[in-house]
Formats: structure tokens, sequence, C-alpha cells
């Protein structure tokens, strides 16, 4: 019997499972934009692994060239067509501003209710029934010397006419038509007249309210206010704030990136791009305005936020630049390092941040779908122009950037040694400590939110001594038959159903909180109304407590009920229903990003916990000064006693995004410092001296760039201000400073845990910011 010849036995080689031979080329220092020896090596290759490769490619492995290719064409463009790319930049920013300077004028009033809510549906089948707005009037405070006087009669009956005759009011009425004496205050010196609009959009409603209040101006016995009027006052006010936010913003940014960059000319860059971001935006919104109505308040996040993140993204891009001219690389190589590392993990952390942003586009008010829009479109071109703009302006200035920056500003010491690497030190060596009481210190900041009460945009967001303001303090203290909470309760039944539509009216009357119900109304088209006194503030537990009651009640006909309880309620109730789609979003994309970015599933997790950290200090901040009246001087604002309940939910989204975009310049630097080697330690201490003069930095420009809502007339215009500034100061000192590094030393290497699909995944897919560091010893003016 023959035998088959023996085939060669083949040798298979072992690799070992972590890490590489000393002598073994990096295949990933390539794509770090290292320029040493083993930057330009290839990986190992055997022609079944070429054969394997294309016969099926991995998508992760073409995910991660397209990136790669990206960003090197990027630092090629800017380093070949510089002047291009500039005058590109300098012809966009000219036609944004041109076209998208008025967007002011084109943007939309209100947005705070919920469109698919019980209370439209109410609404419209009055307006349909009526052609007035009930949800929208017009009320005139009216003073005068005694109700019975003729000379009274004869000057309200004048502002009845006067506010008939607008060309968008239905109809006025007063004390002498109805002789309702809830109309006339307590002490008879004071009355009011409604005006009620025609079914008008709001837009129709704030210019109409406008035209009155300049009819009145010289009327000092004439106040205006109302839901017409409150809107109209908040968009001259948010106008006026953005105006007065930019003229206060700019100067001191500038002085203090002066300080930060110690020298002019670096200075200017983030101004340069803030300037195109904040520009474009204002493009993109009227853009997307002409087929989706968007909120006035989209103007306040394009300009603070545009600029915070402009400067966040320079300040990175400009720092490493100059880090790699300091290291000696000649200027083009110093633009594709910087490209290839810092715009590396900007391009991913304003993926962090949009995400996040873009959350806001899941709830109904069109308030937050507005700010949703508006964070989109200013973290991509934030990004875009950080990425394609900045570049192309470094390759030119070449060594000029660090031009106009006096010697004595210019500091000499080692890139890997410093404060922050002291700190890091100090709390490695006590991490349980460290991280005990920091976390205590946040838990505690937080304790207040825990009392958080909500109300919605009425006149108590204006100032003081705005006319919505004055006149809804008045009907609150010297009209008792105004006071409280009224629910109009709407019933669809025939004219011939008046009987059972009684019968109804009687079973509202039995609910618990209801003090009376005034007769049924039919109002036509097979609509009748019905008014039911609550007797308690709008916003309280039993007033909403008694209008769901009234809307649980069964009847043989469809009943809806609305009214300011009912929007507020409606409103919750819409921001609970997408809330938690909108964490799901947010969560799951900040822990994709940081594990693509860290090959780890410890340290994203930690991450979102931080950020849970960050958000809870913040709210309860809040609370304790907007809820509480705590520095009601300093803030220049009169507490309401409550929070705006879509606040929470925007800075929810704001602040989860900042703080995740910190925390990946801080882990990149971390993971490219353990990739070169280093231990966990003193990696984490690498990472924290290499970022965290730069992050600290970014935190204050960027609170300087938001907290400018802060000097805002509209509280809660205020809240998202102050609220930006402590949530932002909060994550980048105790968070970013102490708790990150005191949990990166408790949990040591098990920070890099993945499980073993992951890890072969992340090695296909991950993303990182390697680099060179910088050499030791050189001057460096940043």
């Amino acid at each position: 019997m023959r035998s088959s010849p023996t085939r060669p036995t083949r040798r298979r080689r072992l690799r070992p499972r972590s890490g590489r031979p000393s002598g073994e080329p990096s295949w990933e220092s390539h794509s770090s934009g290292s320029s040493t020896p083993s930057s330009t090596a290839t990986p190992p290759s055997t022609p079944w692994r070429r054969w394997r490769s294309l016969r099926r490619p991995h998508p992760g492995r073409a995910l991660r060239r397209t990136e790669t290719r990206m960003l090197d064409w990027i630092a090629r463009l800017a380093n070949s067509r510089a002047w291009v790319v500039v005058g590109i930049a300098v012809a966009f920013t000219a036609l944004a501003g041109a076209l998208g300077g008025p967007v002011a004028s084109q943007l939309h009033q209100g947005g705070f209710t919920n469109p698919k809510s019980e209370s439209e549906a109410a609404t419209r089948s009055l307006v349909a029934a009526t052609g007035t707005r009930a949800d929208r009037n017009v009320i005139a405070l009216v003073r005068i010397d005694s109700i019975d006087s003729p000379a009274a009669q004869s000057e309200v009956a004048q502002v009845v006419s006067t506010i008939a005759a607008d060309k968008d009011v239905k109809a006025a009425f007063s004390y002498y038509q109805t002789h309702d004496p809830s109309l006339v205050s307590r002490n008879g010196r004071e009355t009011l007249v409604i005006g009620l609009f025609k079914d008008v959009n709001d837009d129709a409603i704030g210019a109409a309210s406008s035209r009155l209040q300049d009819k009145f101006k010289n009327d000092h016995a004439v106040t205006l206010g109302g839901v017409g009027t409150t809107f109209a006052e908040v968009q001259a006010n948010v106008q006026a704030d953005l105006g007065r936010a930019e003229s206060l913003a700019f100067p001191i940014l500038f002085l203090l990136m002066l300080w930060v960059f110690r020298g002019a000319v670096a200075a200017l860059l983030p101004l340069m791009v803030g300037g195109i971001t904040v520009l474009g935006t204002f493009l993109g919104l009227r853009l997307v305005n002409a087929e989706t109505p968007l909120s006035i308040f989209a103007l306040n996040l394009a300009t603070g936020l545009g600029l915070g993140l402009s400067i966040d993204y320079s300040l990175f891009m400009v720092s490493r630049f100059r880090e790699e001219l300091a290291a000696g690389r000649p200027v083009p190589e110093a633009v594709r390092v910087t490209v290839r590392t810092a715009g590396r993990t900007i391009l991913f952390s304003s993926l962090t941040v949009a995400a996040a942003l873009a959350s806001l586009t899941v709830f109904p008010l069109n308030f937050l779908f507005s700010m949703g829009v508006a964070g989109v479109i200013v973290v991509a071109l934030a990004a875009t122009t950080a990425l394609l703009v900045l570049p192309s302006v470094l390759r030119l200035l070449g060594t000029r950037v660090n031009a106009l920056a006096p010697r004595r500003w210019q500091r000499n010491e080692s890139s890997n040694r410093g404060f922050w690497y002291s700190l890091s030190g100090f709390v490695m060596r006590r991490p349980i400590i460290v991280a005990l009481a920091s976390g205590a210190l946040l838990v505690a900041f937080g304790l207040p939110f825990l009392s958080i009460k909500f109300n919605s945009v009425d006149a108590t967001t204006l100032p003081a001594t705005a006319s919505a303001r004055i006149v809804d303090t008045a009907v609150k203290s010297d009209f008792p038959g105004q006071r409280g909470a009224h629910a109009i309760v709407v019933v669809k039944a025939g004219q011939d159903r008046g009987a059972d539509v009684a019968a109804f009216a009687d079973r509202v009357r039995q609910v618990s909180g209801v003090t009376s119900v005034g007769q049924p109304q039919y109002v036509g088209s097979g609509t009748w109304e019905l008014d039911a006194d609550i007797g308690k503030e709008p916003y309280s537990t039993a007033a909403t407590t008694t209008l769901r009651d009234i809307r649980s009640l069964s009847a043989p006909f469809p009943v809806r009920a609305t009214g300011l309880t009912g929007y507020f309620v409606d409103l919750q109730k819409g921001l609970l229903d997408s809330l938690p789609l909108a964490v799901v979003l947010v969560t799951i994309t900040t822990l994709l990003i940081l594990f693509l970015m860290t090959g780890s599933v410890i340290l994203p997790i930690k991450s979102v916990l931080m950020n849970l950290l960050t958000l809870s200090a913040t709210f309860g901040a809040l609370v304790f000064i907007f809820q509480y009246g705590n520095f009601q001087g300093l803030l220049d604002y009169k507490s309401s006693g409550a929070l705006e309940q879509s606040q929470p939910v925007l800075l929810f989204a704001i602040i989860f995004g900042l703080s995740t975009d910190y925390g990946v310049f801080l882990l990149a630097r971390i993971k490219e410092a353990r990739d070169g080697g280093r231990a966990n330690a003193e990696a984490v201490a690498l990472g924290l001296q290499r970022t965290g003069r730069i992050v600290t930095a970014a935190a204050l420009l960027l609170c300087v760039a938001i907290g400018a809502f802060a000097t805002s007339n509209i509280v809660f215009m205020k809240e998202l201000g102050v609220g930006t500034v402590v949530g932002v100061l909060v994550d980048a000192s105790i968070v970013r400073a102490l708790l990150v590094p005191s949990l990166m030393g408790i949990l040591g290497e098990w920070n890099w845990w993945a499980p073993r699909f992951l890890r072969r995944l992340h090695l296909r897919l991950g993303i990182s910011e390697g680099g060179p560091a910088s050499r030791p010893g050189v001057s460096i003016p940043a």
C-alpha cells in the first residue's frame, strides 16, 4: 500500500495575548501622526492575510481607514491650499452675515406648549367655534378714581374702543359690559379690560400686543399685560439680551484669552472660529426656519454655545500646534500631527456633544426642538471650522502664531511635570479619601434638587418693571376673583343636549378642589364651554390634582379641559414621556464614543455616572438660587419659588454634552500615555498634566460665553446661564481634577477592562489621539 507523501509541518507563530514584542513595529503608531521610524511600519502581512482582507474586508477597518484618510486629506489641504480654504471661509462668513443676520426678526414666539396635548385640542375646538383665541389675551389695567364715576366710565370706554379697533382683536369688554365684579379691584380704584384675539398665530398676537403698547405708552393710567403682551415683551427682551451678551462677552473673552494663550495673535484665533460659527449658525437657523418654525430663544444658544465650543476646540488645536512647534517640528509636520491628534479628538468629541443636544429634538416643545436644532448646527460648524479653517490659518501663520507674546509671558517648564501632575499624585496616593470626599460634596450640592418645584413660562419670567409683570402682580394681589387656577372645560355636544351638559356641570362642581362652576355656555359648532374655578395656585399640586380629576370624569360626550393648569400638566406629561428616549440616546452614544476611544467598558460607564453627579449638583444649585430666592440682588431677579420646567431638560443635554466633551480630551491624553507604555497611575498623572490647564481655561472661557445669559432680563434664561456655569465649573474642578483620577486610582488596571470580543472589536474600530509628546524643557508661550 502506497503511503501518501508527508506534508511539511507548518510552524504556528505564537503572539502574546497582550502587547507586542519590543522590536515589532507599531501599526497604530502610524495613525498617531508620529514621524518616528516606527510610524511608517506596516502590519505583519502574509499571502493568506492579504487574500483574506481582499476577500472579506472588515467594515471596521474601512471605517478606521476612512477616518484616517479624512484627517490626512485635511492636513494636506491645509498645507497645500491654505489660501484657498481661508478665502472660502471669508466668503462664507460674509454670506452668512448678510443672509443670516436678520434671522432674529424671522424666528417665532412661544413654543412652550405641547401641540399634541389635550389642552391644545380643547383650545382648537374653542377657536373653531368662536373664532377667538381664549388662550391668548391682552389685559389692560386701568387706574380710576371710582368704579361709579362718569370719568372712569369714559376712560374705560376709550380703552375698550382702542383695543377692539386693532385688526387682530376679535372683541374687548370691561366691567361696564359684563358687570363681573372680578374685573374690579378690592379697593375699587382699578379695573380690568380684557381683549380677545382673532384666530391668528402667536407672531401676529405679539405684533398686535406691541402695537397696543405703543398706543398706550403715553397714558400713565393704563398698563398692558396678559399672555399676548407677555410673549411680546419676552421676545423684545431676548433680542436686547442677545446684543448685551455679545458686547459683554467678546471683550472679556479676548482679555482672558490673552492670559490663557500669552500672545495676542493666538488669542485672536478662537474669536475668528467663534465668529464664523455664530454667523454660520444664524444662516443655518434661517434655512431651517423656512421649513420648520423655530423659537426666538435658539439665538441665545447659538451665540453662547457657539462662542464657547469654538474657544474650546481652538484651544486644543492651537495648543497642540504650538506644542509640536516647540518640539522642533517643521510647520507642515506640526499641522499634520495637530490634525491627526487634537483634530481626531475634536471630531469624536463634537459627535458626543451633538448627540446630546440632538436628543432635545425628541421633545414635543418647539422651544426644546429649536434648541436642539441650534445646538447641532453650532457643534457641526464649530468642529468643521476648527478642523478645516483653523489648520489652514495655522499653516499660514507658522511660527508667527507666537507673535506678540512678550518673553516675560512665556514659561519654561516641562510638559510632563507641574501643578496638575502633582495634584494627580496627591489624589492617587489617597484615592479612597478623595473619592469619598468629592462624591459626598457633589451629593450635598444636589440635595436641594429633592425639593424642586416647577412652573411654566408666564409673566413671572419677566423683570419686575415689565408691564406684563406689573399687571400680573396686580391681578394676583388686588383682584380676588381673578386669583387661583381656572379650568376651561370644553364639551362637544349639540345645542339640544343642554340638560346633559348641565348635569355634567353639576358633577364637575362635586370634584374636590373646585370652588365654583359657571353656567354652561353654548358657543357654536356643537361646542359648550364650562368655566371651573379651582381656587389654588395654577402650578400647585392641589390644582393639578383637581384638573386631572375633572379630566377623569366619564361623560356621554367628548370632554376636554384646558387652561393655565391644563397646559402646565400637559407640558409636564410631554416632557416625562419623551425623557426616557432622550436619556437612552445620549447614554448609548456616550458609551459608544468613549469605548471606541478607550477600548474599555469601565471608563465609559464611570464617565456617565460622573456626568450624573455633575447634573445633580447643577440642579441642586439652581434650586438653591432660583427656587429658594438666594442672590436675587446680585443676579437682579425676583424669585417665583419654582423653576421653569423645561430648563432641567435643556441643561441635562448641555451639561451632559459638555462634561463628556471635557472627559474625551482628558481620557484621550491618558490613553495616549498608556499606549506609550506608562502604568495606570503615571498615565493618569500625565493626562491630567497635559490637559489640566487647557481644560480649566476652556471651562472658564465657556463660562464667560454662556454665563452672559445670567445678565438676561428673562428669569429662565438666567437659569440657563447660571446652570451652565455651575455645571461646567463643577465638572472641570471637582469631577475632572479630583473624582476621576481618584476613581482611576482605586480601579487600577480594571479601568481598561473589556470582554475579549469587545477588545477585538476595538482593535478594528478604535480611535485614539496618539501622538508624540512634547519635549521637556521647551519654552512654550501657552
